[in-house]
């Protein structure tokens, strides 16, 4: 099984269920490859937040941005 770095367990921590299920499964993609980082963007629209592999951010390291 994989195993979110330390990084990635501490950012879910304190988070509601609903934004866990969004982001958690690139979290565990980006922990199965230890190639890239994470973007988790917040779109004012409907669709909420959203998550991504960034090659320009370190494996271990999620950044937020607004889109």
């Amino acid at each position: 099984m994989i195993q979110l770095p330390a990084s990635y367990q501490e950012y879910l921590d304190g988070k509601d269920e609903r934004f866990i299920q969004t982001v958690r499964p690139i979290l565990m993609q980006s922990a199965a490859d230890k190639l890239h980082g994470v973007r988790v963007l917040y779109n004012r629209g409907l669709t909420g937040h959203q998550a991504h592999l960034d090659d320009s951010i370190p494996y271990g390291t999620i950044v937020e941005d607004i889109d």
